[in-house]
């Protein structure tokens, strides 16, 4: 536990489990997309397979960070470095909470139903169009979850 705590690599104050999912986080967007050209490309199985172990690992990844932010004492102890406002930082962190948490939720719905739909043979199929549809509204969450945890980050370590 003791190495999460060590100076991170972007060159600021924040820990090295911060940078590290940070950086993730920067480029799942990325990643996702990608995984959706398989999809483009017909080649279904990969797009699946891809899919579920992003998912996997981005479950993973918030476990870690969570892990990292209670040992590390929370919110309060990383906004000591900060010059920002507290309140300003505190609502742009639970304005974060709240897309992360319904990004995570919705990926997960849009991963389940589309490995149901997948292995009965739906997609592709007559559940490509819903599939498609939940799709682009999850990637749109995951860029957003992308930018403001990025935010979130800036202001506690670069401003």
């Amino acid at each position: 536990m003791e190495y999460m705590f060590r100076p991170g690599f972007l060159g600021t104050s924040a820990p090295l489990f911060m940078d590290m999912v940070t950086l993730i986080v920067a480029f799942l967007p990325i990643l996702v997309y990608g995984v959706i050209i398989f999809a483009k490309k017909r080649m279904f199985k990969t797009h699946a397979l891809l899919q579920n172990i992003l998912f996997v690992f981005s479950v993973i990844v918030v476990f870690y960070f969570e892990l990292g932010v209670r040992v590390g004492g929370g919110f309060d102890i990383f906004m000591e470095g900060s010059d920002v406002s507290y309140t300003y930082a505190l609502v742009v962190l639970i304005l974060h909470i709240i897309i992360a948490t319904m990004m995570l939720f919705y990926w997960g719905i849009t991963i389940y139903t589309g490995n149901i739909h997948f292995m009965k043979g739906l997609i592709p199929g007559r559940m490509s169009f819903y599939h498609r549809r939940v799709a682009i509204k999850t990637f749109m969450g995951i860029i957003f979850t992308s930018f403001s945890g990025i935010w979130v980050y800036l202001l506690l370590f670069v401003y």
